[in-house]
């Protein structure tokens, strides 16, 4: 690839959440291969951290879901709005890169437009799920729309958006850590666990979800004594928080070690959203279960309009993983499902035949490098 050491560019990108510190750290990997003399500002997490540049705010302080959760909240959300804007304004970067996070990042692109900063969203906000009418907003205020799923393509080009696709990054993250994953034996005596088959349980990256989703796993670890459940812990979560739930229950926790995790358990139960995308690529059958506040699950209930709450489903257009949601998240479902997809079980082979599938539709490894790439030469033009 051929840099560019004459050019200097200053990248401000904007990602509220842990995934979306897990992308923005590829892509400035890539922009850094694209453009030597690149200059990051950023709203991110670690990972963005560890590829350089300056943190403005950690994801930590920012990150807020559910409707209830939101009002809650609002004083705390509508000071990070202001502080973001003011140091927009006292840096002006060349390109505002916007990585999904849509509530707060739809006010960023209209402010960005409006002082004239050029504005590219990575990682389209999911408006083929809900709130269709936010599409007008990123026609008006996004200059470039980097998409990652397949079937947003005719998406977008219905209402007139040529947005670029090139594969989804997930699939390098996935390859590039498991190319390492230890052995069974090394995992356990690491993280000290017991040497019987992993159940792995990813309850979500925020309080709202593990409250609701850990207590309504815990009874389920009594049905399988030859397994083990072990959570993954959240980045954004002290182990701390954990400890209410799992003490004296004998389920472990790993944190910083997820893939692995997942690539080692038999199966997953797994809280809906990218994670689920990511166990299909690594290979682990899951269960998707999901909850909240009742509040905000009616409220999303009325407005959410896609079949299916997975990545996967959504991805496929097919019930591929099982769907527990709030009210079906019952104890009977979730061991229905669960011993469906363990081994010996009637769905596993079925699942993992999807999830080869799924892979070959995401497209080849590399699609970060080629978005970064395309950034560029478009910031160049």
């Amino acid at each position: 690839m051929k840099l560019c050491y004459l050019c200097i560019m200053k990248y401000y990108i904007i990602s509220g959440e842990a995934s979306g510190d897990l992308h923005g750290s590829k892509l400035m990997k890539g922009l850094k291969e694209a453009d030597a003399a690149a200059e990051f500002r950023f709203w991110g997490g670690d990972l963005m951290a560890a590829e350089g540049g300056v943190m403005v705010r950690h994801y930590k302080d920012t990150a807020v879901m559910g409707f209830l959760e939101v009002l809650k909240k609002l004083r705390k959300i509508i000071r990070n709005i202001k502080e973001c804007k003011q140091d927009l304004l006292a840096n002006r970067p060349d390109v505002l890169i916007l990585i999904d996070y849509p509530g707060f990042n739809f006010r960023m692109a209209k402010f960005a437009r409006k002082h004239g900063i050029k504005v590219f969203y990575y990682i389209a906000p999911k408006v083929w799920a809900w709130k269709e009418k936010r599409v007008h907003r990123l026609r008006k205020y996004v200059n470039k729309l980097f998409i990652i799923f397949p079937f947003e393509i005719d998406y977008f080009k219905k209402w007139g958006i040529d947005a670029f696709y090139t594969g989804n990054p997930l699939v390098d993250m996935v390859d590039e850590r498991l190319a390492h994953k230890p052995a069974f034996s090394e995992f356990i005596q690491r993280n000290q666990l017991n040497n019987k088959p992993i159940i792995a349980v990813l309850a979500g990256s925020r309080m709202m979800e593990i409250n609701y989703l850990l207590p309504r796993i815990i009874p389920l670890t009594q049905h399988y004594p030859d397994h083990q459940f072990v959570v993954a812990g959240a980045p954004s979560i002290a182990p701390q928080q954990y400890d209410k739930y799992l003490q004296g229950t004998g389920i472990a926790l790993v944190t910083g070690q997820t893939y692995e995790l997942l690539a080692l358990a038999d199966a997953a139960i797994v809280a809906s959203g990218t994670a689920t995308l990511e166990a299909a690529l690594i290979g682990a059958p899951q269960v998707v279960c999901y909850g909240g506040s009742e509040i905000s699950y009616q409220i999303a209930k009325r407005l959410i309009k896609v079949k299916y709450a997975s990545l996967v489903n959504l991805i496929m257009n097919a019930p591929v993983v099982a769907e527990l949601l709030q009210h079906n998240m019952t104890l009977a479902n979730m061991q229905r499902e669960l011993s469906a997809i363990l081994p010996g079980g009637q769905q596993r082979q079925t699942i993992l035949n999807n999830y080869a599938a799924l892979r070959s539709m995401l497209g080849e490894p590399g699609a970060a490098t080629r978005i970064a790439e395309k950034i560029f030469n478009d910031l160049r033009i």
